[in-house]
């Protein structure tokens, strides 16, 4: 369970850039070919929080599909599978453009 250093992760990035202050809610962009279980992070998060300072802090996980440009045909498609196909002319001669984020976008911090 990988999800598990991810969230210490995520955890040091909150420690560091939350000045002091306390988190409320951190949020996270994930990919679709990230290979993480949104569920299971969520739920790591509070194990691996529990009794510290971000303790009940909320992780909120967007999730952002897999997409890919046809550099055939232009095309534009969103993977439902992960076949790396144009969805309109089904060439293989694409370029993948979203899908395999893995951000922290914020932190909602308590007032000093």
């Amino acid at each position: 369970m990988h999800e598990l250093s991810l969230c210490r992760s995520i955890a040091g990035i909150a420690g560091d850039h939350s000045a002091g202050h306390s988190v409320e809610r951190v949020r996270v962009r994930i990919g679709a070919l990230r290979q993480v279980v949104p569920e299971t992070l969520v739920y790591c998060w509070g194990v691996l929080n529990e009794g510290t300072d971000l303790a009940g802090s909320t992780l909120e996980v967007e999730h952002v599909p897999a997409a890919i440009d046809c550099t055939a045909c232009g095309a534009h498609t969103l993977l439902m599978l992960p076949a790396l196909r144009c969805g309109t002319c089904n060439s293989s001669d694409v370029v993948l453009v979203s899908g395999e984020e893995f951000l922290v976008t914020s932190l909602d911090l308590t007032e000093a």
